[in-house]
């Protein structure tokens, strides 16, 4: 899988929340001002290209659809990310976000109950 650009990754957002559309669809969730539509035709051929995005043909237009998971993605970007910025490490990750955010012991603990909340309900 590769790494989506800033264009690219706002265009699945959009098809990630809405599964299906048009070209047009896409524009009218976006923020003003709203790119061209052959500016975000040719971000969604490239997604197409890359394995991101499937379409059905309704004569000369498409309706586009993503092919990869949101939660897959998210998962390959952040491995991506924490290899590349925390040396594959989690618990370096937290540390830096934890000393940034100037959490305390508290805090900390909350996130920790929170994690382990989160990995029992998904053990059930």
């Amino acid at each position: 899988m590769k790494e989506l650009t800033k264009a690219e990754e706002q265009v699945m957002k959009i098809l990630w929340k809405i599964e299906k559309g048009f070209v047009h669809d896409i524009i009218e969730k976006m923020p003003n001002p709203k790119p061209a539509y052959n500016t975000v035709s040719t971000i969604v051929r490239i997604l197409v290209k890359k394995g991101f995005v499937g379409y059905e043909a309704f004569g000369k237009t498409h309706q586009y659809h993503p092919l990869v998971d949101k939660d897959k993605y998210s998962k390959f970007f952040l491995s991506n990310f924490i290899g590349g910025y925390f040396g594959g490490s989690f618990q370096n990750m937290v540390s830096f976000f934890a000393k940034e955010n100037d959490m305390d012991v508290n805090e900390l603990d909350e996130l920790l109950s929170k994690v382990k909340q989160n990995l029992k309900d998904q053990n059930d």
